[in-house]
């Protein structure tokens, strides 16, 4: 038998929880197969076999093991069973989702498993498939599931539950979530915490990406967004106000000549926060790139630990929530987190005349501690500059008043 340890992910992680096995016990399972998925205070990772074999799961699903527990074991001397499927490397789209003989209801959404005649009344009354609590096998909608709705409008149970009643469900705090927890009552206790608000014109951003969204996508293969003109703002700024790119550890001030900016990203199982390494020296295509990348790693729980640590900054956008206004809490250690909202169309006086425009909420939280009023304001107003005026990202300057040394 080969024991199958958890490993060890980094000097401050004791334990983890085990999350879902994705092999069951007596199952055959290929060497390097993936078998398990574990999370730990920071990230999820897999467990994947040492060896071919017979596999024996030696934890449940939900219990916390520490570092270095037999988490399962593999019979490397048990043979092969006739029919075992072989390994399965990239399959193809048809082969990864049988077809079916019925054409779907084009006004149910295809993965919404309805009979043909709970589709047509949905399709016809319009009714919200969410809304319908299924009762066929499988999640199926029947023809009484629908009818039930239509009887009770406006009226939806909680968790697919009936009517009326008084459910309370008790879950465990994953390790993950335990772990926001407590950094977020550390934030608050342990920084002197203030925030600051200004605005944004989009304008020039949104004129700026609907004239070279396409030829920037053709030229560096991923989208034009809104993150790397944010990003590279605060890189700059960063390297003119030092104080909001540093912490303190004990009696000192740890400065960075560098801007490794984290940003915030929603999965799931709880909000985590990669980081982008050295974004002052990145091109605009190259941050656009890591972000997708780092976004991905966090949906799919791939990310390592070295991509969680180490950032001197943060951006957060709970505009794609559709908050107009925060006040998000600083990344510890860090010093400040700059929060982005939602664009809204907002009258504005220019030049005497009210005209609309796209504006944008920002809010610079910050460690009053290490940041005074005038840094972290100064710091904002010139983020607010090199977004209202995207050309300064190139050289941090106004071209004019560069040739003209003023």
């Amino acid at each position: 038998m080969i024991d199958i340890k958890v490993p060890a992910i980094g000097e401050s992680i004791s334990e983890v929880t085990l999350l879902k096995w994705t092999k069951q016990p007596g199952e055959w399972v290929e060497r390097d197969e993936v078998i398990a998925e574990l999370e730990s205070e920071k990230a999820t990772f897999e467990v994947n076999a040492e060896k071919a074999g017979i596999l024996q799961t030696l934890a449940k699903e939900g219990d916390t093991l520490h570092i270095g527990d037999v988490l399962a074991q593999i019979d490397e001397t048990a043979a092969k069973p006739e029919g075992a499927p072989a390994r399965e490397t990239a399959p193809a789209a048809a082969e990864q989702q049988p077809v079916s003989n019925q054409a779907p209801v084009t006004s149910v959404p295809n993965d919404i498993k309805a009979t043909p005649v709970a589709s047509a009344i949905i399709a016809d009354k319009k009714v919200d498939p969410a809304s319908i609590k299924a009762s066929g096998t499988g999640g199926k909608i029947l023809k009484h599931d629908v009818l039930d709705a239509l009887n009770n409008p406006g009226k939806k149970a909680f968790a697919g539950n009936e009517l009326f009643t008084r459910v309370v469900r008790q879950e465990k705090m994953s390790n993950l979530r335990r772990t926001i927890s407590r950094r977020l009552v550390e934030s608050k206790n342990t920084t002197a915490m203030l925030t600051t608000f200004n605005e944004v014109d989009m304008t020039r951003i949104m004129e700026v990406r609907k004239q070279y969204k396409d030829k920037f996508k053709e030229q560096h293969g991923v989208n034009l967004g809104f993150m790397s003109f944010f990003a590279k703002a605060c890189a700059l700024a960063l390297g003119e106000w030092p104080s909001v790119n540093a912490y303190i550890d004990g009696d000192h001030v740890i400065y960075h000549d560098y801007a490794d900016i984290s940003i915030a990203v929603s999965t799931p199982r709880g909000l985590t926060v990669p980081v982008m390494r050295n974004v002052e020296s990145l091109g605009m295509a190259d941050i656009e790139k890591r972000v997708v990348e780092l976004a991905g790693k966090a949906r799919d729980s791939k990310l390592t630990a070295e991509e969680l640590q180490g950032g001197t900054f943060t951006i957060t956008n709970g505009g794609v929530f559709g908050s107009l206004m925060s006040t998000p809490i600083i990344n510890i250690p860090q010093s400040a987190i700059l929060g982005m909202h939602k664009i809204q169309e907002r009258p504005m006086a220019i030049n005497g005349q009210v005209v609309i425009r796209p504006m944008m909420y920002l809010a610079l939280s910050y460690d009053h501690r290490i940041i005074d009023g005038k840094e972290s304001v100064s710091f904002l107003v010139r983020v607010k500059e090199l977004l209202e005026n995207p050309e300064l990202l190139l050289m941090g300057k106004d071209p004019v008043k560069t040739l003209l040394e003023v």
